[in-house]
């Protein structure tokens, strides 16, 4: 008797057994049938169009279009492998840290879909499957500006040498204050533009318009947010050239749109910054902070670190005045071909008192393929082979708050500034 149940029991299992590898088998088979259908006009193109195509497209700086099948086809097993590793699309944040509205990350979904399009052919599909194509105003990602200043000439940028930061002033002529929603830097000759920065002008002082460097996005304010141009401010165009073994002249501009109405606060972006550090020959870890206090209530919405080529990691940390804190943005691998704006779903409330800590370390030696020379001792520069330690932070201050709004016109695929 005990015998049978045994025997019963036994074979129960077996057959338990079976039907899991049997469902698993099926399941598998599924899937791989799902993955063998997969195209580029019905599943992949939505997918280069709404996370690819800002960079990607004649006359960008990706090296290449994927806004049609010909021209992505060929790069197929490239984009497989660069989703698979997440170096593309490029984003550095570290996502235990801070939710951010321009995240540009692929979900593991998209991952899957186009490793699978790649792996089984990376096939066409129904012309009719294709959405459209996003639309972009030529030469520009916010749109059609209402308003460029480039430089005053075309600047000599030799073939070679180091060419110390040039600076040049611009006069709107603008008759009275203009608020401005959106602002986008074009480099007339990006293959010897290391960046450019705007600044606007203005009764002895200076603030931060917008700026330019791979990988940065145009500055796009949205919810009721803009910078101040002035009534007869002048824009200062702060240009890195960086010869490339060709002779060219550059006339890099910037272009401008103008809010709807007046907002109801006014953006601004400051660095919080040191400049007093020297960083060991050799040393693969070397330790660099700044820091800032709110003196005001005010509101944190968008953070950029930013080093050179020795720039290893970077931390913002905020301190409330209750001894309370948390990181809002951390960036364990930096990158500095990749200067990205981390733009916060939510702003962070900074109460006066508030206290940002900006947290960094730099990798001068021989270990880091990067650098220059690891066998100098680098402080504060300008040049690429010099390093800086800054945490662009954009902010407002409550004080300045009114109760209008305005329109949001813009794409909200640039950065917010």
């Amino acid at each position: 008797m005990r015998r049978t149940i045994m025997t019963s029991a036994v074979a129960v299992f077996i057959a338990a057994a079976c039907l899991v590898v049997l469902t698993t088998a099926n399941a598998s088979d599924t899937k791989k049938a799902a993955n063998a259908k997969v195209t580029f006009t019905k599943d992949v193109a939505p997918i280069f169009f709404n996370k690819c195509a800002e960079c990607h497209r004649a006359g960008e700086i990706a090296p290449f279009s994927l806004m049609s099948y010909k021209e992505s086809r060929p790069w197929a097993r490239s984009i497989k492998e660069k989703v698979i590793s997440k170096e593309m699309p490029p984003w550095h944040a570290d996502p235990n840290h801070g939710a951010f509205a321009n995240d540009r990350r692929l979900s593991p979904k998209e991952i899957e879909t186009i490793v699978a399009w790649a792996d089984n052919g990376a096939v066409e599909g129904n012309a009719k499957d294709l959405p459209p194509a996003p639309k972009f105003a030529e030469g520009w990602n916010i749109g059609k500006p209402d308003v460029v200043f480039k430089l005053p000439e075309a600047f000599p940028v030799p073939a070679t040498g180091v060419v110390d930061y040039k600076y040049f002033n611009v006069q709107t002529n603008f008759t009275e204050d203009k608020w401005i929603q959106a602002a986008e830097v074009r480099a007339d000759k990006r293959l010897v533009v290391h960046h450019i920065i705007v600044f606007v002008m203005d009764k002895g002082q200076q603030k931060l318009l917008v700026g330019w460097a791979p990988g940065e996005q145009p500055a796009v304010m949205h919810n009721g947010l803009a910078k101040k141009v002035p009534a007869g401010a002048t824009l200062r165009f702060q240009v890195h050239y960086t010869p490339n073994g060709t002779a060219v002249n550059d006339q890099s501009y910037v272009g401008l749109i103008f809010a709807k109405e007046k907002p109801k606060n006014e953006m601004q972006t400051m660095p919080i910054m040191n400049m007093r550090f020297a960083i060991p020959a050799g040393d693969p870890n070397y330790q660099v902070e700044s820091t800032f206090t709110f003196k005001e209530d005010g509101k944190i919405h968008s953070l950029m670190p930013h080093m050179h080529l020795r720039g290893k990691d970077f931390m913002y940390k905020v301190t409330y005045p209750d001894g309370k804190s948390q990181v809002i943005l951390s960036v364990p691998k930096y990158d500095f071909g990749w200067q990205t704006y981390y733009i916060l779903k939510e702003p962070v409330t900074a109460p006066k008192g508030t206290r940002i800590d900006c947290l960094a370390h730099f990798d001068n030696s021989k270990g880091n393929k990067f650098n220059p020379d690891p066998g100098q001792t680098v402080r504060w520069g300008d040049q690429t082979f010099e390093e800086m330690m800054i945490g662009w932070m954009s902010f407002t201050l409550d004080k300045n708050e009114t109760k209008q709004t305005t329109e949001e016109p813009v794409s909200q695929k640039a950065g917010q500034k």
